[in-house]
């Protein structure tokens, strides 16, 4: 969906991907002071606009100059679902040309009493193979660009609001908070991840709290490591099994990033980034993960270090050979957890009914590029 006006031939800098330094760039290639910088970004994101027509406080030569260079496109919503429990999901179009092929991603919004959390994705598809995960079987296509991870949020925010107008009190948000937790391996894709958390988290943009934009890894370390030195958001780990015999089989990266490697990555990025706790996540497997014995390694592993475990009860899509811990068992060993030392809790289960729950996720990926982790390293992951 394209908001601007189209004129001639030339390819448009989509205005949703740029970061307030590159603005400022961008303007000034223009020819423009800063402060049109700081104007285009208060209409972008503080009012939701983007029709050049309508942001009428920039003279009217720079606004025809920008429908000639510039314009401000959001990925095609191909289907909009909503849950009985109204969690919202929708499937979204990536374009990337005439001759290309289309490739569809989901983004989900899950409504909380004082909350809203949209969960967008990164990538078309996953590489990481992790095999409890509907994303990961789909296989991998390619990196969003910023701005189509920006575009999510921007799209969401006027899809939930409606009618509604918009309010830069932030008490009245319905998106509240912002997780990498759709498709694809945040970390993975490294520069863009980082340039769509600046946008989020800067007072021009989305101007929301670093502790509420969370980026999700399954455990790339090398970029866990740059992560804390570049930005400052919440940071979530996918765990899953407290030893790395069980780890390699669950989560192929673990093979070269052994578990006792990624918790120093994470105690690192805390003390760089001066955060409270890293959020460990884990999907309960029946008969797989979920024994008081596996309770036992995970407290030997994150006891009196700043952790919260969120236990995520697994949820089945087609073909999958793994069940759903039962719910007596997610409690024992949540409560084992809590009794000796670290923080646990259990997810809900939301939106389950539209297959908008965690590791459901699936979109529709052609023409896979590249091969699983499963089977042999990367070079996109190692080196993103």
């Amino acid at each position: 969906m394209t908001l601007s006006v189209e004129t001639g031939d030339v390819e448009r800098v989509n205005l949703l991907g740029l970061t307030r330094s590159d603005m400022e760039a961008f303007v000034e290639g223009m020819g423009e002071k800063p402060f049109r910088a700081r104007q285009l970004m208060k209409w972008l994101y503080k009012r939701a606009v983007g029709d050049f027509d309508e942001m009428t406080d920039l003279a009217k030569a720079f606004r025809e100059r920008l429908r000639l260079i510039a314009e401000v496109r959001v990925p095609e919503v191909t289907l909009r679902q909503h849950s009985a429990d109204g969690t919202r999901k929708w499937l979204l179009n990536v374009d990337r040309g005439v001759n290309s092929v289309p490739q569809a991603i989901e983004m989900v919004y899950i409504p909380e009493p004082g909350r809203g959390t949209l969960c967008i994705s990164s990538q078309v598809g996953c590489a990481m193979d992790c095999s409890f995960c509907s994303t990961a079987q789909q296989g991998f296509n390619s990196n969003l660009t910023a701005a189509e991870i920006v575009g999510q949020v921007w799209l969401a925010n006027r899809e939930i609001r409606g009618d509604q107008p918009v309010s830069n009190d932030t008490s009245e948000r319905l998106i509240t908070n912002i997780v990498f937790m759709g498709m694809g391996e945040p970390l993975a894709n490294y520069r863009n991840v980082v340039a769509a958390a600046e946008i989020l988290m800067d007072d021009l943009g989305f101007d929301i709290s670093r502790r509420r934009v969370t980026v999700s890894t399954s455990g790339l370390v090398p970029q866990m490591l740059r992560l804390a030195e570049e930005t400052n958001c919440a940071l979530a780990v996918s765990l899953h099994a407290p030893n790395d015999e069980l780890r390699d089989q669950l989560v192929p990266i673990n093979r070269k990033h052994r578990i006792a490697e990624l918790l120093d990555a994470c105690w690192y990025y805390l003390e760089r980034q001066n955060a409270r706790s890293i959020t460990f996540e884990y999907v309960m497997l029946d008969g797989i993960n979920d024994q008081l014995e596996h309770a036992r390694q995970l407290v030997t592993l994150l006891k009196h270090k700043p952790a919260k475990v969120n236990l995520i009860p697994f949820n089945p899509f087609p073909d999958t050979r793994y069940k759903r811990s039962p719910s007596a068992v997610i409690s024992r060993f949540r409560d084992y957890l809590n009794a000796n030392g670290v923080i646990a809790t259990t997810r809900r289960t939301r939106g389950d009914d539209i297959d908008a729950a965690c590791g459901q996720l699936v979109g529709r990926v052609q023409n896979r590029t590249t091969v699983r982790l499963g089977s042999k390293l990367v070079s996109l992951v190692t080196e993103a």
